[in-house]
């Protein structure tokens, strides 16, 4: 019988996911829990096991995958800021490598020895096992942004930006991993140096493709004067599939060239900057939870009982053993964090959609219990959102790595490019009002306009002989920044944040 009987069916079939998603996660915030399991989750009651929609195709899934994975990698580098990954590059990038390669052949070791001990159940060869540890082997960019961007978690130590800089950037690790390792299965044996090769290759065209074409799209955006605003979003969503594809088919990491595209334009200045940062936040949010939802329908429930002992006790292992042995290890030569730095960074190894989509590569190979393999990397994946996603905020605070707040932007205003000017936002203090309490009595350089006063939770444009408020938030526009510095400086403005075009 067939699942649906007309395109209207399928239309209102995946609205009505969509809804149940965003309601799901919604409440799933309440109690703690990521959303992106809760997506998974919807995924697996709608499918064959549940509502029974049948969907079984891990090449559909793949490529949706890689899609999402496109979208989520590109946007994630337009978020991240070169000025707070600079300090931690060299850490993050040696996590992102050494870091998988390590976790790689920890967990295999540890998978071939939990095997060849149950052997009456199933054995692994060596090669088999590393090739289930290379897909579990990165974490997932999906959830980290996700996690750590929802919960507004503020972290000591640049803890964020190096979390970030590795979850994006060492999916392109496992996924050569991944595909060495299904080819040395295949053939029966690797010329490692032909393997290391083909690694620097891979690494080195996709970065140098995704800064190349970072660079191309920012010159395009600025110079291109689309009539049309709503197209700028679209001309930069081309840019992250076109960056993909086109890395991909120079023989070079497409993953990684697309992150390191988006982290090009984000740190550019282009026009209509903002608005195409919002669209691809919502459009990076909708692919995750199309991600999620379809590997929910890949997998059936029914078939994660056999491997529920030994996916435990791989998981268990990966997130208490391999992980923190491979972070200290990557981390030896850097004292810029301290033991409970590296203690959380081991904690926050989060998996999530990554993995269950570089499972479905050993399935489309052909190669001998794949299937399980799936089973088991998508049971460590819910095991890991469950253990280590919902306690990211709580580990945080165990281990005293949360800091204060960064100063929050109360008027989230941004100048067009084009208009060379300093918007400054500052607190009306007791010291401020001392001057006197009405606007014309603050001396403030020529050229300085104060364009809007916030005032518990209303927004109004002040006057002259308005009178200023202890608390007050007042937005001011100059073409004369170190002036209106000086201007504060003498007013006892201590509070006040500053964005130059």
């Amino acid at each position: 019988m067939r699942m649906f009987q007309n395109p209207e069916q399928v239309l209102l079939i995946a609205s009505v996911i969509l809804f149940f998603s965003i309601f799901a996660g919604k409440a799933g915030y309440r109690f703690g829990l990521p959303a992106l399991l809760l997506f998974l989750g919807v995924g697996m009651l709608f499918g064959s096991d549940g509502l029974g929609i049948q969907f079984s195709d891990p090449n559909v899934a793949q490529f949706i995958g890689m899609l999402a994975l496109s979208i989520i990698l590109f946007s994630g580098g337009m978020d991240t800021k070169v000025a707070e990954v600079k300090p931690i590059a060299s850490q993050g990038v040696v996590l992102a490598t050494l870091g998988v390669l390590a976790t790689t052949f920890i967990t295999g070791g540890f998978i071939y020895w939990l095997f060849g001990l149950f052997g009456k159940y199933v054995t692994l060869t060596f090669p088999e096992s590393l090739l289930l540890a290379a897909v579990m082997s990165s974490t997932d960019s999906a959830s980290v942004f996700s996690i750590l961007r929802s919960k507004g978690v503020y972290l000591k130590e640049r803890l964020r930006p190096t979390l970030e800089l590795e979850s994006g950037s060492n999916d392109p690790m496992a996924y050569m991993l991944t595909l060495l390792l299904i080819a040395y299965i295949q053939s029966g044996g690797m010329n490692i140096w032909e393997a290391g090769l083909s690694l620097v290759i891979q690494l080195s065209v996709g970065a140098i493709a995704g800064f190349l074409l970072g660079r191309l799209a920012v010159l395009i955006i600025n110079k291109i004067d689309i009539d049309n605003e709503s197209l700028y979003p679209i001309l930069l969503l081309a840019t992250a599939f076109f960056t993909f594809a086109a890395t991909t088919l120079c023989k070079g990491n497409g993953y990684l060239a697309v992150y390191i595209a988006g982290l090009v334009v984000g740190n550019a200045k282009i026009v209509h900057k903002k608005s195409m940062g919002t669209f691809f936040d919502g459009f990076a949010w909708l692919w995750q939870i199309v991600m999620f939802l379809t590997l929910g329908l890949l997998v059936n429930p029914h078939e994660l009982l056999p491997v529920t002992g030994v996916g435990v006790m791989v998981g268990v292992f990966m997130i208490l053993i391999a992980r923190p042995i491979s972070v200290f290890l990557c981390l030896i030569p850097y004292k810029n964090f301290s033991f409970k730095g590296k203690l959380y960074i081991s904690w926050v190894g989060l998996r999530g959609a990554v993995p269950i989509i570089f499972a479905t590569y050993p399935m489309i190979a052909g190669i001998e219990h794949a299937g399980m393999f799936f089973n088991i990397v998508f049971f460590i994946t819910i095991l890991s959102l469950l253990i280590q996603g919902t306690t990211v905020t709580q580990a945080a605070k165990w281990l005293d790595m949360v800091d204060e707040p960064e100063r929050k932007d109360e008027f989230g205003i941004e100048l067009p490019e084009e208009i060379k000017s300093a918007m400054s936002e500052i607190d009306i203090t007791p010291a401020v009002l001392s001057h006197g309490n009405k606007l014309m009595q603050l001396t403030l350089p020529d050229h300085t306009l104060a364009v809007m006063v916030k005032r518990e939770g209303r927004y109004f444009i002040p006057k002259g002989n308005t009178e200023l408020k202890e608390n007050d938030k007042l937005l001011m526009i100059s073409d004369n920044d170190e002036a209106l510095l000086q201007a504060y400086d003498s007013l006892g403005v201590k509070d006040y944040t500053m964005k130059k075009n």
